[in-house]
């Protein structure tokens, strides 16, 4: 019950709001900078790969993105490294 009177009067909407607002700026993101998710993927693995060659990293926690502001598209790669630890190669 909770559930409906929270729909008729409005409260999650902004929520909704923010995941539509997301989602539509992740889409021009996407195409502006003509770069698919299966590219930015492709991206974050050869990231991964490479970076590993150097250092420790936990690649389970690697985030890559395309962010936008006004003058410029980013390419954002936030790398977890693990502390102490080089690769040998």
């Amino acid at each position: 019950m909770g559930g409906l009177l929270d729909k008729l009067f409005g409260k999650g909407s902004e929520q909704s709001a923010q995941i539509a607002k997301d989602r539509l700026q992740l889409v021009l993101v996407h195409d502006r900078t003509n770069l698919s998710e299966e590219r930015l993927a492709q991206l974050k693995d050869e990231l991964v790969e490479l970076i590993s060659r150097y250092v420790e990293i936990d690649a389970q926690k690697v985030d890559v993105f395309v962010e936008n502001d006004r003058r410029a598209s980013l390419l954002v790669a936030n790398i977890p490294l693990v502390p102490n630890h080089r690769v040998h190669r």
